[in-house]
C-alpha cells in the first residue's frame, strides 16, 4: 500500500545485505523525466501501469538486488507472475487507519490526490481491492502497526534469515572477561 514503508525499509535491507537498491517508482520517473504523479495526470493511470510493467519485467531478472515497487505494481498479472516467481516478496501489510496517518500531509501520491477529501475511505477501498493481491504474491507477510524502521528492518531480515533466503548474520561477539574487542 501506498506508505507502508517498501521504499525506506528496502533501503535499509538493501544496505544490511549490501546489495543494490532499486526503486521502480525512481527507474520510471528518470525515465519519464517527470514526476510519476504529473505523468499519471497527462498520460493516465493505464500508461503509467505499462511502463511499470516494463520495468518490473526488467528490475525481476537482475540477480541480487533488493527491489521496491509502486503500490499498484500487483494490479497487473504479469507482474504478479514475475515479481513471485523471480523474487522473495516481502508484504508490509499496513492497515488504512495507520497509512492515512503516515500519509497525511503528502500531496505527491496521485490515487490519494484524488480522494475528494476522504482518504481514509480511499486507503480502504485500495486495502480491500489490493490485500488479497499482495497476499497471492507474496511469499512473507509482515504486520507492519506502529513499529520504528529498524524494528521492521530488522523483522524482514529475521524472516528472511529463517527462510534461508539470506545467510544468517553472526551474532555480535560480546568479549569475555580480559579479552580485548576485535
Amino acid at each position: 500500500m501506498p506508505g507502508s514503508g517498501k521504499s525506506t525499509v528496502g533501503r535499509h535491507v538493501s544496505r544490511h545485505l549490501r546489495l543494490p537498491f532499486i526503486d521502480t517508482d525512481q527507474v520510471i520517473e528518470r525515465r519519464i523525466g517527470c514526476s510519476i504523479r504529473d505523468y499519471f495526470e497527462t498520460q493516465g493511470e493505464a500508461a503509467f501501469r505499462d511502463l511499470e510493467q516494463a520495468v518490473i519485467e526488467e528490475v525481476t531478472q537482475l540477480p541480487g538486488h533488493v527491489i521496491a515497487t509502486g503500490g499498484g505494481a500487483v494490479l497487473r498479472e504479469p507482474n504478479r507472475i514475475a515479481l513471485h516467481a523471480r523474487t522473495t516478496v516481502v508484504y508490509l501489510r499496513s492497515k488504512p487507519e495507520d497509512l492515512v496517518r503516515r500519509l497525511r500531509h503528502d500531496t505527491q501520491r496521485p490515487l490519494l490526490k484524488s480522494a475528494a477529501g476522504d482518504p481514509l475511505r480511499r486507503l480502504r477501498t485500495l486495502f480491500q481491492e489490493r490485500d488479497p493481491l499482495y497476499r497471492s504474491t507474496a511469499h512473507f507477510i509482515i504486520e507492519t502497526g506502529r513499529p520504528s524502521v529498524h524494528s521492521l528492518v530488522n523483522t524482514v531480515l529475521m524472516q528472511l534469515e529463517l527462510a534461508g533466503v539470506v545467510p544468517v548474520a553472526p551474532a555480535p561477539h560480546a568479549p569475555f572477561a580480559g579479552e580485548t574487542p576485535p
